[in-house]
């Protein structure tokens, strides 16, 4: 980001004693961090599939690749304009990217590691990663005809002398480069390669094994190829990540321009890390150091493969026996029930639909049931994340096409899916779609959708509340809720928070919903404190709250106050948590883990005991979009809904809730320390969640009469809970 500020970041507040600060939470960075190092501990567990654990391992490089993007360039930004403000645990922007260096770099030689290990591994098993080791005749002989026909028309060698300056090389560019002297005179020449990304980074060679060969192996065992008459006296690769947020201009007048112009910025934005490959000759790093004008970047080091994440293409190789066994998701039972037909059944009783172990077709299927409809006469949609071929694009174009009313907030601020949803937004426009983008100063992070049908008594109103996006491909492999219902009072709310982000209307008297950047933070406490209340008077008080992320230091300090008075706090927070658990007089009685596993868990659930005991129908449930971060609560739009309906309430918490809670085979304890310890299944029977809710019939459909017939067995606490 050209102009960095401490707002860009989500710690915005300052602390007068940075020792205290730093007992009372964790750093959001490094928390984050740890989660990376929970996700590559999965490429180490025997439980899984050899692929699988390479899945694990270039999953946690892309998300180290995006958090220097994202968040170090942040940190770096404000450092360059000497910003001082202090994070939430008390340290400064120059204090915490020297932390983050230091964890970034075990991080990194962590994966190298990992990868050496199940690089052997999987060679035992058949799929080969040869890198530049000597192979056959024949798989020699087509490497050369590979490289001759297939590569070296696309590859470009660039001399660096004054007059071919250093090129220009884009965010996560993979480069060589060549010390070189002509033999015919001996001339020095340095030739800088940068591999195109449209070449694939892995080349399998034909024949029965499967065996890979890397790009960089394959261009150095041609190098006769590319610089005939040359002899080599160094080379190295290097990798380099750039800054690649967009910060809104509070004076933008037009968003679409706005960020057409700043996608095209964020390519050449500054360099935040530069991965080198160890061994590369001194003159040539400085040269490189230089070309980049990278003298402020983070520097790696590596004695491995450099670009972990670029490992996913190997994880497509065609064997079933070193993945996870495929998985079909079921479609909900009640609207089979109902004959396909989604809006009986959603009128006859409201719907919550647990992916992916239900399909999110039924999603898909609720629009195109609308779009199609002659009864349907408007339909509302909120856009996050949409993919790239989304059914629910086609829906929303098809309703639009057919004359129905169709609004869609697009929002355009979705990090690193602007573009795709600038695309969307102008195939919405050109079919006759009223698109909406929202706010400058807020994003739009809301999963809702309404639609309007006319029937015999008037208009009803159908909902869909979601935890998690339009997105028909990751919802495959996220845990999420969607929450179907046509009670009238959540259509007159959702109605109004439309009307807020196309209008700014603002809502009154809502019923069913809470939103952001209203008055969630404030409704939370309010719950907290309702806790208190119970604890101080003798009754039951318990919170169980499960969410992605825990960042904000209010929530965490009224937290910490629920402690000290009694309050019992379980919470699940897959990735960044800053509140400290299991200090004595501050937070002893709060319980935090993560749960990392085959499926990414996404959803956002919130129970508070309400002077009962939980599980039970007395408990005030809630189903969010939104984390309890400051962005969420202060800079996006979002719902928190309370789930009334005693069906559906049951389904969430006796059996989604109690399931993630009593997991001990994918579960990590956060300890007081800041370190995180896998939760062992000793002397308590092993329960996977991911597995049970795969083998279980459908909650949403018939939950409440399976479990009678004994189909579904009832999910219990175990000791501790």
């Amino acid at each position: 980001m050209d102009n960095p500020s401490a707002s860009s970041l989500d710690e915005d507040l300052s602390y007068a004693d940075p020792e205290q600060s730093r007992q009372r939470y964790f750093n959001r960075e490094l928390s984050w961090l740890a989660f990376n190092q929970r996700v590559l501990e999965e490429a180490t567990n025997a439980a899984h599939p050899l692929l699988e654990r390479l899945r694990f391992l270039s999953i946690s490089g892309s998300n180290l690749d995006e958090f220097f993007m994202v968040r170090v360039a942040g940190l770096k930004g404000q450092q360059l304009l000497g910003v001082e403000e202090r994070s939430a645990d008390g340290m400064t922007p120059v204090q915490q990217l020297a932390e983050i260096a230091s964890a970034g770099d075990r991080l990194t030689a962590s994966q190298q590691e990992v990868w050496r290990e199940l690089r052997h591994s999987l060679a035992e098993a058949g799929v080969d990663v040869i890198g530049s080791k000597e192979v056959d005749r024949e798989a020699a002989a087509w490497l050369d005809t590979h490289f001759r026909e297939q590569i070296f028309p696309v590859l470009t060698p660039q001399a660096i002398d004054p007059a071919h300056p250093f090129p220009f090389i884009p965010n996560k560019g993979f480069s060589l480069i060549f010390d070189l002297k002509r033999l015919s005179d001996g001339e020095p020449i340095r030739e800088l390669l940068m591999v195109p990304p449209s070449l694939p980074r892995f080349f399998r060679i034909p024949g029965e094994g499967a065996c890979y060969f890397a790009i960089e192996s394959l261009i150095r065992r041609h190098i006769s190829t590319l610089f005939p008459g040359y002899e080599v006296l160094g080379h190295g690769a290097f990798r380099i990540i750039r800054d690649s947020d967009i910060e809104v201009e509070e004076e933008a007048e037009d968003l679409v321009r706005f960020f057409r112009s700043a996608i095209k910025r964020r390519r050449r934005g500054r360099v935040i890390r530069l991965e080198l490959e160890a061994g590369m000759p001194d003159e040539l790093e400085a040269l490189v150091r230089e070309g980049l004008q990278a003298s402020e970047a983070l520097v790696f080091e590596s004695t491995g493969f450099l670009g972990i994440g670029d490992l996913e293409i190997l994880v497509e190789e065609d064997r079933p026996d070193l993945k996870f066994p495929p998985y079909s998701p079921r479609f909900p039972e009640r609207i089979r029930e109902h004959g396909g037909d989604c809006f009986a059944a959603i009128r006859s009783k409201d719907i919550v639909v647990h992916h992916p172990y239900e399909s999110f077709e039924v999603v898909v299927e609720f629009l195109k049931q609308a779009a199609a409809d002659p009864e349907v006469v408007a339909i509302k949609q909120t856009l996050y994340r949409a993919g790239k071929q989304s059914a629910i694009i086609r829906a929303l174009i098809d309703a639009a096409e057919a004359g129905k009313s169709v609004t869609a907030v697009v929002e355009l601020k979705a990090r690193f899916d602007e573009e795709q949803n600038l695309l969307w937004a102008n195939a919405l426009e050109r079919a006759g779609v009223q698109v909406v983008y929202g706010f400058i100063d807020f994003k739009t992070h809301a999963k809702v959708s309404m639609i309007v049908r006319r029937e015999e008594k008037g208009y009803r109103t159908y909902c869909h509340l979601g935890t998690g996006n339009y997105h028909p491909l990751t919802a495959r492999i996220y845990t999420d809720l969607s929450f179907f219902t046509a009670d009238p009072r959540v259509g007159r709310d959702i109605a109004q928070l439309f009307n807020y982000i196309t209008g700014y209307v603002e809502p009154q008297e809502l019923a069913s919903l809470i939103i952001s950047p209203h008055d969630l933070r404030q409704s939370l406490c309010r719950l907290i404190d309702g806790e208190i209340a119970n604890a101080r008077a003798g009754k039951s008080a318990v919170i169980w709250a499960k969410m992605n992320a825990l960042v904000d230091p209010a929530i965490v300090d009224k937290l910490y106050e629920a402690s000290a008075a009694g309050v019992h706090i379980e919470l699940i927070v897959r990735g960044i948590c800053c509140l400290r658990p299991g200090v004595a007089g501050m937070s002893e009685n709060i319980r935090v883990k993560s749960i990392v596993g085959r499926f990414l868990e996404h959803s956002r659930i919130w129970a508070f005991g309400n002077g009962e005991n939980l599980p039970n129908r007395a408990a005030l449930l809630f189903v969010s979009s939104a984390d309890w971060m400051q962005r969420n609560f202060d800079r996006r739009v979002e719902y928190m809904l309370k789930i009334e309906n005693p069906t559906v309430h049951t389904q969430i918490l006796d059996q989604v809730m109690v399931a993630n809670l009593i997991d001990n085979e994918q579960s990590w304890r956060l300890l007081s320390d800041g370190t995180y310890q896998r939760i062992a299944a000793e002397s308590t029977k092993p329960f996977n969640l991911h597995r049970y809710f795969m083998t279980n019939p459908s909650l949403s459909g018939r939950g409440a009469a399976l479990r009678k017939s004994g189909s579904v067995p009832k999910l219990r606490l175990g000791r501790g809970y």
